[in-house]
């Protein structure tokens, strides 16, 4: 087998180390040893503990319980299941999902993935009756919320790897659970890479459960991959523009000039007094997405007439979306005369709440109805909705990003991926990983009946059966693209049996590979990529037996 004391993974742990070092967490004298330990590991899991070793709790008193992983001698691969992959053109973007365990994923996504992904969103079980097989969590325990940690620490780990230097990862978790997971991304993603947490406003019928507060938000934990200097955009699809009201200002009447104001409403005339917080004070009329006539506004509005007047001189545009006349406005790029062109690519955002009233944010409840609209019916609990997930990708200024999500549960990625692609004319990349976990109205699976299929429905306008008699295609048109669906398999690792060895069974083309044309170039490239696959090497000599066969077979 090739040796390489000091492969990518090993590197990235090492410029880790040091970062604690420089970071003063962690002494010189420890991080030397623990940098021996790394390189001399007999495998990149094992050289993933050894680092694991350097993280110190002194300094937050975060501590947890580690359990570990299942371990076996199986190797973990990628296999193709030819009946939930479609293709709607040759032409079109293919995107993945893939379906099983999403450390066993992430391990096979770093043969083809380190360093490329451009945002990872990752919405990972928050309590015990969710928490899956491996995973069981009880918050009245004395080891609370152990399970939990120990099952994301070393999926994070992994997810950092795969991240590119201008990687962003984005975690929601609930109020119980964020100070500990924000720890634990402290951890190992570096206090210093520590972005923000935003607040989403997650439901607007929270539950009486408690006799002093109703809750109505969750968190969204943000990092980046290295400390830089980009600048987040403000929610592209929408313009990127801010609200005009500020509920705490005093209410006033601003004065707008016609044909100045950009609208979504349709033409003709619309009559004075419309409410709702902004009260239209006239009779207007709209023409080509223009408001042609002027008109005043009642409501508490964050600028005074003088300023407003300002801002008009020096091209600000102004928009109004619904008849609710909330005003918005955007100060950068040129006045257009359209709503349709009303698209400006590069705003900063600083606003850490995230709502419907703001960003045009849904909630929980807006959500489920559209998954609703997709199957017809009820099949998965509390999905995020998909304008979240667009309005974070949009922070990146980047319309060809690859997204990653392997906590992917109803697939709502994958959807506000093609969602703002359609908008923006992106050529953004999913992939998605979901375990086929079983529950009482996903008796196949999560992965077989919700992930797999919400996708097909919305990319094809047709379910597999090939009918097409869901609500949402009545109102919605399909988006296209291709999806290549493949499964996590797993050989045992010194196999011998002819056409069921890991070189015969794993599939090089699943990984960004050429078919190779010698037995040999397969045989190096699987030993070198998928040792690190296995949970336990201890037949590893086995392993070097079958290869060094199988390479003096291909010599004769």
């Amino acid at each position: 087998m090739p040796t390489n004391p000091l492969s990518p993974t090993r590197a990235d742990l090492l410029r880790e180390l040091q970062q604690r070092v420089d970071d003063r967490v962690l002494e010189p004298t420890n991080a030397a040893l623990l940098r021996k330990l790394i390189e001399r590991a007999d495998t990149d899991d094992e050289a993933i503990a050894v680092a694991a070793l350097g993280t110190t709790y002194k300094r937050t008193g975060f501590h947890f319980d580690v359990r570990l992983e299942r371990l076996t001698n199986d190797i973990r691969y990628l296999r193709r299941n030819p009946a939930l992959s479609f293709t709607t053109s040759p032409n079109a973007l293919t995107h993945r999902l893939i379906i099983g365990d999403n450390y066993e994923a992430l391990q096979n996504l770093l043969i083809q993935y380190r360093g490329q992904v451009d945002v990872i969103y990752i919405d990972p079980p928050y309590g015990k009756d969710s928490m899956g097989e491996f995973a069981h969590t009880n918050y009245e325990n004395a080891l609370t919320r152990d399970n939990l940690l120990s099952m994301l620490y070393p999926r994070l780990v992994l997810a950092r790897q795969l991240l590119s230097d201008t990687g962003v990862i984005f975690c929601s978790i609930d109020d119980k659970n964020q100070a500990y997971v924000k720890c634990l991304f402290d951890e190992v993603f570096g206090e210093r890479n520590y972005v923000e947490t935003f607040i989403w406003n997650k439901t607007s019928t929270p539950a009486a459960l408690s006799n002093k507060s109703r809750q109505t938000h969750e968190f969204v934990l943000c990092y980046v991959r290295f400390h830089n200097k980009e600048k987040f955009n403000g929610l592209v699809n929408e313009g990127g523009d801010a609200p005009l009201l500020n509920a705490s200002n005093k209410e006033a009447v601003l004065q707008f000039p016609a044909n100045y104001v950009v609208t979504h409403l349709k033409d003709g005339n619309y009559s004075a007094g419309i409410k709702d917080r902004v009260e239209l004070l006239n009779d207007i009329t709209v023409t080509n997405g223009i408001i042609t006539t002027p008109f005043s506004l009642k409501g508490k509005f964050r600028w005074s007439q003088s300023t407003l007047n300002v801002e008009i001189k020096t091209n600000c545009k102004l928009i109004i979306k619904s008849e609710r006349f909330a005003i918005r406005y955007c100060r950068e790029g040129e006045r257009t005369v359209a709503p349709a062109n009303f698209i400006v690519e590069r705003v900063y955002n600083t606003d850490t709440s995230i709502n419907k009233t703001n960003q045009n944010v849904d909630t929980n409840e807006k959500a489920s109805r559209e998954l609703e609209t997709i199957f017809g019916e009820s099949k998965f609990s509390f999905p995020k909705p998909q304008s979240l997930i667009s309005y974070l990708i949009s922070f990146i200024d980047n319309k060809q990003a690859l997204i990653l999500d392997f906590f992917a549960g109803s697939g709502t990625t994958g959807h506000a991926v093609l969602e703002l692609n359609r908008k923006d004319g992106g050529k953004r990349k999913f992939i998605l990983c979901q375990l086929n976990e079983k529950t009482d109205t996903t008796p196949n699976g999560i992965a077989y009946d919700v992930t797999a299929p919400r996708l097909k429905r919305i990319m094809t306008g047709r379910c597999y059966d090939g009918t097409a008699d869901f609500p949402w295609i009545k109102d919605n048109e399909p988006y296209g693209d291709n999806l290549e669906v493949t499964e996590i398999d797993r050989v045992f690792n010194a196999e011998a049996t002819a056409g069921k060895t890991p070189f015969d069974v794993i599939d090089e083309t699943l990984y960004g590979q050429q078919p190779f044309t010698a037995m040999r170039e397969k045989i190096e490239w699987v030993c070198q990529h998928f040792q690190h696959t296995q949970r336990n090497v201890e037949n590893d000599s086995e392993w070097e037996k079958r290869k060094r066969d199988l390479d003096h077979a291909t010599r004769s």
